[in-house]
């Protein structure tokens, strides 16, 4: 779905196996076809008048139960305009939006998950003049962009960082986070041999399905890339994804990352508690799944978050959801306009405080109910440098591959350097569908 709320709500399962799982539910594969049709029409500039007329949005879930009040403070502003937020599940929305543009009966408007993109993009307007999009996290505005055109603009942002228990850090003799890779490794150990943890970190194993996606940070942070700069080629068995994946396997042969880590709900959060596995890696709502598991908001005192260990860089993964407007909707410049108010940084932080979700403009998080909590600005800065997945419909059969793959490396002890070579023959026989 995207990378995105479902994987956002399903990371209550932390660790290995869960992460693994919740981004199945939500950076959903795609369809292997598009959906829509006809070339892109530009799009119009968007002024300053007030939104008039009806307006029809589908948003999915938590984000579908709070837009209807927000939605009335933008009415409030212009009167002369009705919206009407109609919810979707996530689990039925792909097929939905899929029956809706076949059928012409979209909406005007809808969230859309980030990995969704290149399913519909036929279907969606390109964003107009008068959209200021200079100030959205890179990473997050990418998502939004098939070949070099821009088919949305973020809502809101989803990225991973390291969670770590702060009170054994410190017995292993680590006052502040590793930030490099050789740091992280010696700080695993650390945890074992001095704090008595049993595993270092929570790790996707190739055991579950987008086990391989959810590990890209390792790669990206070497200088990686899963395509050339064009998405015309695969890059599956460079130097730097090579090496990114023998440093990865080292964690689990050196004992560092269990192979075979348990599965379910609340499993992760359980060893992060008990301390057997004192590091995981989750996204924003591992701050509430982990002080519950703890017994409470005083657990936060426990624990912290850190940014990915750098090799060449300190990249994460960049999810979420995106705004998107239908050609054949009937109402484009309201629904324009509400999403650009919906982008306001102003808005931003009240959305973050209503639901939790991560403001996607970069301003926002000059507030202070961001800046100034220990836990969440540490996400605000990760996401200064995060990647996704390529917009293209063969990548759901590439990561397909890609998570067998990586079950050879992690638990059959396989050659990094031959497996990628191997997955790199099976993702040019695939391509990448643009030439």
């Amino acid at each position: 779905m995207s990378g995105t709320k479902q994987w956002k709500r399903a990371s209550a399962a932390l660790g290995a196996a869960a992460l693994a799982t919740s981004l199945l539910l939500t950076c959903c594969g795609r369809a292997e076809t598009p959906s829509g049709g006809g070339s892109t029409a530009p799009a119009a500039s968007i002024d300053n008048s007030p939104a008039t007329g009806e307006l029809n949005v589908w948003a999915q879930a938590d984000e579908a139960a709070a837009l209807p009040k927000f939605a009335e403070e933008f009415t409030k502003a212009n009167p002369g305009l009705k919206i009407t937020v109609t919810p979707l599940p996530w689990d039925a929305a792909h097929n939905k939006y899929q029956t809706a543009i076949a059928s012409g009966t979209t909406p005007d408007m809808a969230q859309m998950g980030t990995t969704w993109m290149a399913d519909f993009n036929d279907a969606f307007q390109t964003v107009p003049q008068g959209i200021d999009t200079s100030d959205f996290f890179q990473g997050s505005l990418n998502t939004n962009k098939v070949g070099d055109q821009l088919f949305g603009i973020p809502w809101y942002v989803d990225t991973r960082v390291f969670y770590y228990r702060t009170d054994l850090a410190k017995k292993a003799g680590w006052e502040k986070a590793p930030a490099t890779w050789d740091e992280f490794k010696q700080f695993l150990k650390d945890l074992k041999s001095k704090a008595g943890a049993k595993w270092g970190v929570g790790l996707p194993n190739g055991g579950s399905a987008d086990g391989f996606q959810s590990m890209l940070m390792f790669p990206w942070s070497n200088g990686a890339n899963l395509t050339d700069d064009a998405q015309t080629k695969w890059t599956l068995d460079t130097p730097e994804f090579v090496e990114a994946m023998q440093y990865y396997k080292s964690l689990f042969t050196e004992g560092l990352a269990d192979p075979n880590p348990a599965t379910g709900a609340g499993a992760g959060e359980s060893l992060f508690v008990s301390g057997d596995t004192p590091v995981l890696t989750a996204g924003p709502s591992g701050i509430g799944s982990i002080s519950k598991a703890g017994g409470g908001d005083s657990y936060k005192s426990k624990f912290s978050v850190m940014r990915v260990p750098a090799s060449k860089s300190s990249t994460s993964f960049t999810g979420g959801s995106n705004l998107v407007v239908f050609k054949q909707g009937k109402n484009a410049d309201a629904a324009w306009k509400f999403a650009r108010w919906l982008s306001q940084p102003e808005i931003q932080v009240k959305w973050q405080k209503t639901i939790g979700d991560l403001p996607a403009k970069q301003a926002a998080w000059k507030d202070p109910s961001l800046a100034d909590d220990p836990h969440l600005s540490v996400f605000g800065d990760q996401l200064t440098d995060t990647k996704a997945p390529p917009a293209l419909l063969t990548w759901t059969q590439v990561s397909a591959q890609a998570d067998k793959a990586l079950e050879q490396i992690v638990r059959g002890g396989a050659d990094p350097a031959a497996v990628m070579k191997d997955l790199q023959s099976q993702a040019d026989s695939i391509g990448t569908g643009r030439r």
